[in-house]
């Protein structure tokens, strides 16, 4: 993926409805249309009066954030990593149940975390406890390695030298319409959507 200024919005890669019931129409709608919108939105702002970066990919302005003025960092640490999470998180979903992975990242999976039901209790776990804000990753080492991680807000694993694979958003937008204070329920069902073609393509991508 190779995102530069001006940003656009990225078409939702399903119908609203598609990932109904486990996450409803009205909050594919507002997270998408509304949240996801503004951080494009703020993020243009913040690159509208620096040419010098209007040209780099945004993942490069995400790898390399300390090179940034300090003026424009914070925005673009909150905004672009705005963008580029919710962009993960709405591709690595789809509108089929999978069950899990194939290929060498299920293998990769196996090796790394002892066995893929390993993986989802990490995951699941990372996911419940991050304080507040943010998301719980999967991500790849440059070496192939695998690991869950959970970071606040719209911190973003480029930024630590790490490829994230797919990503589970527990913003309260992204699940209250559907399940008010009931995260682990929603984490539960993000489980049955997440989209396997998407991340095997993403850790074949990584140099692993």
């Amino acid at each position: 993926m190779e995102m530069k200024y001006p940003f656009q919005l990225p078409p939702l890669p399903y119908a609203y409805g598609a990932l109904s019931p486990d996450i409803g129409e009205r909050t594919l709608c507002f997270h998408h249309d509304k949240h996801f919108q503004t951080y494009v939105d703020n993020l243009n702002t913040a690159l509208s009066d620096c040419p010098e970066y209007q040209s780099r990919p945004l993942e490069e302005l995400l790898r390399r954030l300390d090179r940034l003025p300090d003026p424009k960092r914070t925005a673009i640490r909150s905004n672009g990593g705005g963008v580029y999470n919710h962009f993960l998180y709405f591709a690595g979903m789809c509108p089929c149940c999978s069950a899990r992975p194939s290929g060498i990242l299920a293998q990769a999976m196996d090796r790394d975390f002892g066995s893929f039901e390993n993986w989802r209790l990490e995951m699941r776990a990372a996911a419940l406890g991050q304080f507040g804000s943010g998301y719980a990753w999967l991500v790849s080492e440059p070496s192939g390695r695998l690991s869950v991680m959970k970071l606040p807000n719209q911190d973003c694993p480029l930024s630590m030298g790490l490829w994230p694979l797919l990503c589970l958003d527990v913003w309260e937008h992204a699940y209250y319409l559907d399940y008010q204070n009931r995260r682990a329920d929603y984490v539960d069902n993000w489980f049955h959507r997440i989209n396997w073609h998407f991340a095997q393509e993403r850790y074949e991508g990584c140099g692993a």
